[in-house]
């Protein structure tokens, strides 16, 4: 297929021995069956197939690869855990698939320093809990941090509950090795603090989704583990209230290791098919800040949370409940992970991952349920209050496919445009992808999007890397 991009050319037989010659038989797939679990991520319910899966194991190998796509015109889509939601990771025009899960090593956990070499196709809780074991801390913890791979984070610049106080994967890259569209091979910085020498072509990386190299080593930067947490659970009333309360928060001088909002909507969706988690909540509730302090001071976590309860009683809170013990506050950490799976589950559906500056969150919200009772469509919100990052769940449901697809793309387009209004931008997290490729005009001028075009055309003349992905 086309997509509005390079015509590409067909994986023929010479090269597929070729690729066999390079990395062996055994690694290069081709039966339908074997190439199904590569032709989808999390996105929807969008199938790509690619010609054949290649699975390298080293970044010459991965070199080797690339050299022969470039010179017989072939596409190569990038792929990790394949948990995204942008649609990143499909092989919109077919070709080879490259399959990073091979690169699995954490290669040094360098104590003295605190930082660690890894590999891109480390899980992230596998990495986060080796190193809390030396008690080091990798803060960003996405959702799917169970299943997903360090290098699809770094691809997508992936943020998590805990980037309230702590950032996002940008923030803790420090180096990368990549390998290019020619097949050179480059480290992007230096395994320091701070670098002051030259462009960042760290952090052009970072958030590149595969399009400007592939990502064969990180070094990133770490930090001591903290020794406690608290958890608030706190329902509301009202939801705007709910999301007005976060501001305040930190206005008062509390910064959270996380704070997430979720829709009780959502919350009762997961308790629906997650039969094993069950937990006393307020029935009531039309919304629920899910609040966690951290550090090393019992006494100081305690006065946060007597500060917060005092503040959120002023927007119509409710009882809050705080876990008592690891298992209620796994319990509520996994409402709160699974909501997106949930809805999955429920319907057909497409999520937004819009963002705006925090205190703009209430008017966010608002602006979506003006838009969803217009035109006829069901959404579940839920997100990274803290950060005003706010996920906004679609579900067909009950919707007819002329409104699916005809009307609900202008209905998406209103909301960007709020969500730029207001400040914000039309993803925070997830990345664009294929399917929010589509509205970068309304984030960026067409000054801008020539820049993006001009990048990518050094980084990768012929356009064979993850083509059809962010911009033509």
């Amino acid at each position: 297929m086309n997509n509005g991009i390079n015509t590409f050319n067909q994986l023929q037989q010479e090269h597929i021995i070729q690729l066999q010659n390079i990395i062996g038989t055994a690694y290069v797939m081709q039966e339908k069956d074997d190439l199904h679990a590569y032709s989808h991520d999390e996105t929807e319910d969008l199938v790509y197939y690619p010609a054949a899966v290649v699975k390298p194991r080293m970044a010459e190998e991965v070199a080797a690869i690339l050299v022969l796509a470039q010179k017989a015109h072939i596409p190569v889509t990038p792929m990790g855990a394949r948990t995204g939601l942008s649609g990143g990771a499909l092989p919109v025009c077919g070709g080879i698939a490259l399959s990073m899960e091979r690169f699995n090593s954490i290669i040094e956990i360098d104590e003295r320093n605190l930082q660690v070499t890894v590999e891109p196709g480390v899980i992230t809780q596998t990495l986060q809990d080796t190193l809390a074991e030396k008690g080091l801390f990798y803060p960003p913890d996405p959702a799917s941090k169970g299943s997903c791979f360090i290098g699809g984070n770094v691809a997508e610049n992936s943020g998590g509950p805990k980037a309230v106080k702590y950032g996002v994967v940008k923030d803790y890259v420090l180096n990368l090795e990549v390998v290019m569209a020619d097949g050179s091979i480059i480290w992007t910085g230096a395994n320091v603090l701070k670098n002051a020498t030259g462009y960042n072509l760290t952090q052009l990386i970072v958030g590149s989704e595969g399009t400007l190299g592939v990502v064969t080593k990180i070094v990133l930067r770490l930090l001591p583990l903290p020794a406690m947490d608290k958890l608030l659970l706190i329902p509301f009333s009202n939801a705007v209230n709910a999301c007005a309360a976060v501001s305040a928060v930190f206005r008062a001088g509390i910064i959270p290791s996380a704070m997430e909002f979720m829709e009780k909507s959502a919350f009762d969706l997961v308790l629906r098919y997650e039969e094993d988690l069950r937990i006393q909540y307020d029935p009531e509730a039309e919304a629920f800040l899910f609040v966690e302090v951290d550090g090393n001071n019992e006494t100081l976590l305690m006065e946060d949370c007597t500060t917060i309860a005092a503040l959120v009683e002023t927007f119509g809170a409710g009882e809050i409940m705080m876990a008592e013990s690891a298992a209620e506050k796994a319990t509520l950490w996994s409402i709160r992970r699974k909501a997106g799976e949930a809805v999955k589950r429920y319907s057909a559906y497409k999520e937004e991952d819009t963002v705006v500056p925090r205190a703009s969150l209430p008017n966010l919200l608002k602006k979506v349920k003006e838009i969803g009772s217009r035109f006829g469509f069901e959404s579940y919100c839920y997100g990274h209050a803290g950060d005003g990052n706010l996920h906004v769940n679609i579900v067909k449901g009950t919707l007819s496919e002329e409104a699916w697809n005809e009307h609900l793309p202008v209905a998406i387009r209103e909301l960007f445009q709020e969500v730029v209004r207001l400040g914000g931008t039309i993803s925070a997290e997830h990345g664009i992808g294929l399917v929010q490729k589509g509205y970068m005009d309304i984030a960026f001028n067409e000054i801008q999007l020539d820049l993006f075009r001009k990048i990518k055309k050094v980084f990768d003349p012929t356009g064979i890397l993850n083509p059809g992905k962010i911009i033509d």
